[in-house]
């Protein structure tokens, strides 16, 4: 079995997000990068399904030079090869970003062989656009089921079977292989890297390649960072003494009427 992961370098989910003056661009000063969680997991679902049935993982990502890091992690939790469609910026449109990955995808697969399945996550943890995955898989002419928490392949490797959460329980796609697949976090558990993993991540070859693929409709205008909410915590008092004040506050906030408390 080959499985190709698509992984994108993000700011790390949680991080202090500030934008430059002109409004262009994210001030990467001080902040760190990572993967989408959705990602973390495509990883390790790709090494389990190696181990289960055997053959060949591969990652590849479209970022900056800085996107090494990302190829590297990947490799240091057992992922065996790595392709960097390398650009000069991350502000490439889903189109865009999607014809530079098809274009990749057949490149290797010319050189290697099909991919049975390519696991995309379900949306990146910075533009949350879920396209790309989608774009990918079309343009390639394979099938796609986005949302995913649990993948099974047959006995015969010639179907892949995916499930997909509801609020009644699950839904399930048989998919022919070869496809393509967009993972939730919670699929699966990520590893930690060994110290030998982080070692064989170091002398990776990763395959850098670049890509002339034309831009798509959309354009940016403008970035603008969500007004930030300050919350205020007021101490009513200790004990009995606080007992009042806290009647009153069930009364501003509708929650009080005359001798029963709603």
């Amino acid at each position: 079995m080959r499985v190709l992961v698509c992984v994108k370098r993000v700011p790390a989910p949680g991080a202090k997000i500030n934008i430059t003056d002109d409004g262009q661009a994210v001030d990467a000063t001080n902040l760190g990068h990572t993967m989408s969680p959705h990602e973390e997991c495509a990883l390790e679902l790709a090494v389990q399904l190696i181990e289960a049935h055997g053959g060949e993982s591969h990652v590849l990502t479209l970022g900056t030079a800085e996107a090494d890091e990302q190829c590297r992690w990947a490799a240091s939790i057992g992922i065996g090869k790595a392709t960097l469609v390398e650009v000069d910026s991350m502000d490439w449109d889903p189109q865009r970003t999607s014809r530079a990955l098809t274009e990749s995808v057949r490149a290797i697969e010319a050189a290697d062989g099909a991919f049975d399945v390519i696991i995309f996550g379900n949306e990146s943890a910075d533009t949350g656009g879920y396209q790309v995955g989608i774009r990918t898989a079309r343009a390639l002419g394979r099938p796609m089921v986005n949302a995913i928490k649990g993948v099974e392949v047959s006995e015969d490797g010639a179907t892949l079977e995916a499930r997909r959460e509801t609020d009644n329980g699950f839904e399930v796609y048989r998919l022919p292989i070869p496809c393509a697949i967009g993972v939730k976090e919670g699929i699966t558990w990520p590893r930690y890297p060994t110290m030998r993993g982080r070692l064989a991540s170091k002398k990776l070859a990763v395959d850098s390649v670049s890509s002339d693929a034309a831009p798509g409709g959309q354009a940016k205008i403008r970035l603008n960072r969500p007004e930030e909410k300050v919350s205020e915590t007021i101490v009513l008092g200790e004990g009995p003494e606080a007992a009042a004040r806290a009647v009153e506050l069930l009364k501003e906030l509708g929650l009080w009427s005359e001798g029963v408390a709603s």
